[in-house]
């Protein structure tokens, strides 16, 4: 596919959008690529919060190898 063609698709699909949660994610990905700012300041509290706890539980050793994930789910 083009990209032309992919723009005008993505121009079509974000005209009719209305969830505003998706509305917002787009912006807030188009401002850091274009500002070249730290996107970490334009993240929500919660988001922040979610990704420490992710943070923590590497730090803690609670996590599973990719490589178990793929045998359990046969990847």
């Amino acid at each position: 596919m083009k990209q032309e063609t992919i723009k005008l698709e993505l121009i079509e699909w974000l005209a009719k959008l209305n969830d505003s949660d998706t509305i917002q994610y787009l912006k807030q990905f188009k401002d850091a690529r274009t500002k070249h700012k730290d996107w970490w300041n334009d993240l929500t509290d919660q988001q922040k919060k979610g990704i420490k706890r992710g943070l923590a539980d590497i730090d803690e050793g609670k996590t599973i190898p990719h490589e178990e994930v793929k045998v359990k789910y046969g990847l």
